[in-house]
């Protein structure tokens, strides 16, 4: 797949639960099927409150959410660092949790956020992930949300979907708190997305990247 003919040990880290199923869903059942090693690195709890103090989303359920969208990409490596919601800051502790874990499992490929995401914790994630990874050979940014950003998206590298967008699209769906806040509009805005950059590459659903670097054997 992608250039490679060894398995690869792959992770995908995102802040919250649902945010690797949004950037690199798709991708990540390919790399299952590829037979790679894959693992999805969760930062924080993903329990949060409104502005207003209203629960949104408690810690059990965005885990028990979490583990069943994994299941269903067919990732039986799961990891949650527990870090606070909403308060995910660019430390030397993230750096180096994140990079046990890269060591632990002997990564080679990493997907993160992109630098540029205007949420904090997805800014903070991908900061931390590109200097705990800058070892590695293979690092991809994706886009988990739908906020316009002052810097553009300079999105290179694309996977063709088209065989598993449905899994990607129910993986997403078992995060059924967020489906419940945002309603079929972020169903659809993914789906949108995927199916327009498999436009620009003349195939029906695919996800773009922005690549840091990617070491292939031709």
């Amino acid at each position: 797949m992608m250039g490679n003919k060894k398995r690869l040990n792959v992770l995908a880290v995102g802040a919250h639960f649902d945010d690797i199923e949004l950037g690199c869903g798709g991708t990540l059942v390919k790399h299952v099927k590829n037979k790679d090693n894959v693992a999805m690195l969760v930062v924080t709890h993903s329990g949060y409150m409104s502005y207003k103090g209203k629960l949104l989303r408690d810690k059990k359920t965005a885990f028990r959410e979490g583990r069943k969208a994994a299941k269903i990409l067919g990732i039986k490596k799961l990891i949650c660092l527990e870090y606070e919601t909403k308060n995910v800051k660019y430390c030397t502790k993230l750096i180096e949790d994140v990079n046990a874990i890269i060591d632990e499992l002997k990564i080679d490929t990493v997907y993160t956020h992109w630098i540029h995401d205007i949420h904090q914790d997805h800014y903070a994630v991908a900061k931390a992930t590109l200097n705990a990874a800058r070892h590695i050979p293979r690092i991809l940014m994706y886009r988990s949300n739908w906020y316009s950003t002052p810097q553009p998206f300079k999105g290179n590298f694309y996977v063709d979907i088209s065989e598993t967008i449905n899994r990607k699209i129910k993986a997403i769906k078992a995060h059924k708190t967020e489906y419940k806040k945002f309603g079929q509009r972020w169903i659809d805005f993914i789906i949108h997305k995927n199916r327009s950059a498999g436009i620009e590459i003349e195939t029906d659903y695919a996800e773009v990247f922005e690549v840091v670097r990617y070491l292939t054997d031709l």
